[in-house]
């Protein structure tokens, strides 16, 4: 990911057909985003109205939330300005299989929780990262590149918050599962107009 990554999260990159499937219908891709960035800070009040207890994680994720929800306004304003709108939201299948990956009962949930936000935020990272490369606009690649900054910065801040109550090994450990997990959920979903 980053030069400075302690929590050795190494995805597997993403397949070249996903790249030409979002440019070859970027204004779908953009709804999409736009439903993502929208989830995103939706999952972030989630959490923090579960862990009240919690100030550290209540905190980040109020930041969080806000922060994401900053990103839709932005996202739905590019759709505006295309002349498009913001569809429906729908079920993302990447974001509900990683889900599945996380473990009931109360020692294990939160941990599951915040380390599958961490690499989906890396995922993110990733292809908006991919994404700022090959786009002509060149405010599209800016606001593509800042974009993709933000995801580096929330994969880390939710492995951070992990270590807030988690020992780190035991982080590296689950991480290393779920990016086998990713990898196999991703190979698996066929290329289209979307983040996931």
């Amino acid at each position: 990911m980053g030069s400075a990554d302690p929590f050795e999260l190494r995805l597997a990159p993403s397949a070249p057909q996903w790249l030409d499937a979002v440019k070859a219908d970027f204004d779908t891709f953009l709804r999409d985003h736009a439903s993502c960035e929208k989830k995103a800070s939706g999952m972030a009040m989630n959490i923090a109205s579960h862990y009240p207890d919690k100030p550290d994680l209540l905190r980040a994720m109020m930041d969080l939330a806000v922060e994401e929800l900053s990103h839709y306004r932005e996202v739905v304003r590019l759709l505006l300005d295309r002349g498009s709108a913001p569809g429906a939201d729908s079920r993302d299948a990447y974001v509900h299989a990683m889900n599945g990956l996380i473990r009931r009962g109360t020692d294990v949930y939160l941990f599951d929780r915040l380390l599958v936000a961490a690499v989906i935020e890396a995922r993110g990272h990733e292809r908006f990262a991919l994404l700022a490369q090959q786009l002509e606009d060149e405010s599209l690649r800016r606001f593509y590149r800042a974009i993709s900054a933000s995801e580096d910065r929330h994969w880390t801040l939710f492995c951070e918050l992990a270590a807030l109550y988690f020992p780190r090994d035991q982080i590296v450990s689950r991480l290393a599962e779920l990016v086998r997990h990713e990898a196999r959920i991703v190979a698996d979903l066929p290329p289209r107009a979307a983040l996931h």
